[in-house]
């Protein structure tokens, strides 16, 4: 059986490096990380995005979003370090209060922007597998530093836009440039910090100036 190479840390820093959008960080970038943990579930998430907590959600759910009930979740907040289920308890204990198998060790890192924790990088093994090491938190710590700077200056730059029209406004042309990329409503809306609702707002009004009809007509026209 041919065994699986891990890719070098510095791969994943130039791929980080070289992400063009937030979404590129999520997807691609994020992609290498969990082969590099060796990870049965991992993902890029942002507190503002996480879901509200009211009566209708699933009492799992409500536990692993807890300060109170989640200790790993609780270290982040406080000390927005990485920290891996073994750095604070005993060995075993976290698969009692988490049930999933999926999820039997956990290793979450925080992004940060301007001195507040914005989000994380949490990355899951299945609990018959290896626990995360030592090593493994200093490479999270590391990555998580890499994707806090990417994301402070994408956040930052001006879009390169590929379509310039002049009836349309520059966040208008912003989204028209995400739609030609194939992303959806809720896609574009998380690249650009603005509700699902608002990017379907701003497509009517671009539909009507451009005269289409379809997201394929407008970028049709905008290419031409």
């Amino acid at each position: 059986m041919e065994t699986l190479i891990k890719a070098p840390l510095q791969r994943l820093f130039q791929a980080i490096a070289q992400a063009q959008t937030e979404a590129d960080l999520r997807q691609q970038c994020m992609a290498e990380v969990g082969l590099y943990f060796t990870a049965k579930r991992w993902s890029l998430y942002f507190l503002d995005q996480l879901p509200t907590i009211d009566d209708s959600t699933p009492s799992m759910l409500k536990k692993a979003l807890s300060l109170d009930h989640n200790p790993v979740l609780r270290y982040l907040v406080q000390h927005h370090a990485a920290v891996h289920d073994e750095v604070i308890l005993p060995p075993g204990v976290w698969q009692t209060i988490c049930p999933r198998a999926d999820h039997g060790h956990v290793m979450v890192g925080p992004v940060v922007s301007q001195g507040h924790l914005v989000g994380g990088i949490a990355v899951t093994r299945h609990r018959h597998d290896a626990n995360f090491t030592a090593e493994n938190l200093a490479d999270l710590n590391a990555l998580c530093l890499h994707v806090s700077t990417r994301l402070a200056v994408l956040r930052t730059k001006p879009a390169i836009l590929k379509f310039n029209c002049d009836c349309l406004t520059p966040r208008e042309a912003q989204i028209a440039d995400l739609v030609a990329q194939g992303m959806t409503n809720k896609e574009i809306g998380t690249e650009l910090w603005i509700t699902e609702n608002s990017v379907k707002q701003a497509l009517k009004r671009m539909f009507r100036k451009l005269k289409v009809a379809s997201r394929a007509e407008m970028v049709a026209q905008l290419a031409n």
